[in-house]
């Protein structure tokens, strides 16, 4: 909340709820498991900018975001509308930081080809398992969602095979056959782990 908000709520309004002032991309104060939700209205690409040279977006978003991943309880959702600027850049910038703290969830576009109407809502979940709200105003759904496995991101970022799995060690031991070097032949047992050991 904006200091002179604040202000107004508190002097001119008088109102009863309680009530805090604080930079969201300093973290928030609160203790785990405290909400059942969250709500946020125009508050985020406010943290994708640098007003003071000391801010750093990404740091700020990451700083909210892990904060925000202990706020609401298990199974609990934020939900987070925006306005980025510059469209896919600020985009990519959140649902990156989002999931870099812990969330999976995903961004729905309401009324994707209207100018003045188009919103974008972040919609982030800290466990178990739902879908995503649908768009409004759209036929065919436009939601993009937030990798959950850290392995299948890595995975799609290198374009590469996941390093110790079967076709990955199939595929060394090929490239050293070809380098002329020694290798043991394949067999079913290629590629499995050892059984347990104490």
């Amino acid at each position: 909340m904006v200091a002179s908000f604040w202000h107004v709520a508190v002097d001119e309004r008088e109102l009863d709820g309680d009530l805090i002032l604080r930079d969201i991309g300093q973290g928030l104060p609160f203790k785990a498991g405290t909400f059942d939700g969250a709500v946020s209205i125009s508050a985020l690409q406010w943290l994708c900018y640098a007003s003071k040279t000391l801010h750093n977006p990404t740091k700020r978003l990451y700083r909210f975001f892990s904060t925000l991943y202990t706020c609401p309880s298990r199974s609990a959702r934020a939900v987070l509308q925006f306005y980025p600027e510059n469209g896919e850049q600020v985009v990519e910038l959140i649902t990156a930081q989002a999931t870099k703290a812990g969330f999976y969830g995903g961004v729905v576009v309401d009324f994707p080809n209207s100018a003045k109407a188009k919103k974008m809502v972040l919609v982030l979940m800290t466990g178990g398992v739902a879908s995503l709200p649908k768009a409004l105003g759209v036929e065919n759904e436009d939601r993009q969602t937030v990798a959950n496995s850290r392995r299948e991101y890595i995975k799609k970022a290198k374009g590469k095979l996941l390093k110790k799995s079967r076709d990955w060690i199939l595929e060394k031991k090929e490239r050293r056959r070809r380098q002329g070097k020694e290798v043991r032949d394949d067999s079913k047992y290629t590629g499995r782990k050892r059984p347990g050991r104490f």
